[in-house]
């Protein structure tokens, strides 16, 4: 079964370590020591519980939208490059940077400037998922 240490799942949720030992501390993620006395996360349950976290986080924001995307990254924006017709938004969403090209006037009416939080949607019909080199 693969486990994780505290500073690997920390990097993989984008929280500090620190975040990661209240979890365990306070019962919400389990962890086991190894034989070093390490903190070990197993990979199950650090899934679940992002894939709890995920779910609970923003349920009442949804609530009164439909959609049949499932990929939501909630970030801030930190850049709005427009021109006369369209406009180029990042926002940075945990670890991750998400680009998005959209009419400069869909931009405009949203309000997206640098500091506004603003949720990623992503559908696609095309996802490659890659496994880092585990050696």
């Amino acid at each position: 079964m693969t486990t994780f240490r505290i500073s690997e799942a920390a990097a993989l949720l984008g929280v500090s370590a620190d975040t990661v030992r209240r979890w365990v501390d306070g019962g919400r993620l389990p962890a086991s020591r190894d034989e070093h006395g390490h903190r070990r996360v197993p990979g199950a349950d650090l899934a679940a519980f992002v894939r709890d976290q995920a779910r609970g986080n923003g349920a009442s924001d949804q609530a009164d939208r439909f959609s049949s995307a499932r990929n939501r990254l909630r970030g801030i924006v930190t850049e709005v490059v427009r021109d006369g017709v369209m406009a180029q938004v990042e926002i940075q969403a945990g670890p991750f940077r998400v680009v998005s090209l959209m009419s400069r006037e869909a931009a405009d009416e949203l309000g997206l400037e640098p500091g506004v939080v603003a949720d990623a949607v992503v559908k696609s019909t095309n996802v490659v998922v890659e496994v880092p080199d585990q050696g």
